[in-house]
């Protein structure tokens, strides 16, 4: 939802710095790739050594290059083929990044119950699905705009959890990843939905090559 509401409202911050970034000669590839490094590296080396609030903290500011980065491709005029497919592969490895760095901090730090552990790795699961549907479903023409969970609230319940537990409230990771597996189990429904439902769903497709 926040992906399709919420740009406006974000680009009266993400503008300023975006121009910032291209004046000293970053590019939205390049600024992509640091964002990625930068996120993964906060969560991979933060949050299973119990350094939950940090990781909350640098991980949500440095996936905000998320934002930046698109800025900054529109303001050089439009981004490119190649630039949009390494956007959605970074965000793809910052997703797994973190979550895959919950399932390690609940197994060695927590010692969650088992079913706690599979509900993060469910969410793992799912929200890389939640992105492949619209990207396949784009793909073959059809239009696939929104759903209740997308990569911004994603990141606000992981994140947000983190940081209410690495602030002292209990069980606040773990009521998050509850919350993100039903949400996110919806949305992969929802957007599947949308996809049957879209006028070229019945629309014939070429076969692989080599068929």
């Amino acid at each position: 939802m926040l992906s399709v509401h919420g740009r406006k409202p974000a680009a009266v911050v993400v503008e300023p710095l975006a121009k910032g970034l291209l004046k000293i000669g970053l590019t939205p590839n390049a600024t992509t790739i640091a964002g990625t490094a930068l996120t993964v590296l906060s969560s991979v080396a933060l949050i299973p050594t119990g350094h939950l609030v940090w990781a909350a903290v640098l991980s949500l500011f440095f996936a905000a290059f998320d934002m930046v980065d698109g800025t900054m491709a529109r303001l050089r005029g439009g981004g490119t083929a190649f630039g949009a497919t390494l956007d959605a592969s970074c965000d793809r490895l910052t997703d797994g990044a973190l979550f895959g760095a919950i399932a390690m901090w609940l197994v060695y730090v927590e010692g969650a119950a088992p079913v706690n552990v599979a509900v993060c790795l469910a969410v793992l699961v799912l929200s890389q699905t939640i992105s492949y549907i619209k990207a396949r479903g784009e793909a073959g023409g059809l239009t696939i705009v929104g759903g209740l969970i997308e990569r911004p609230e994603r990141l606000i319940l992981g994140l947000g959890g983190l940081a209410l537990q690495g602030f002292g409230v209990p069980h606040a990771v773990v009521v998050s990843l509850w919350i993100l597996v039903l949400g996110s189990a919806f949305t992969v429904v929802q957007r599947l939905l949308l996809a049957k439902r879209d006028e070229k769903a019945g629309s014939r497709v070429a076969p692989p090559a080599g068929a």
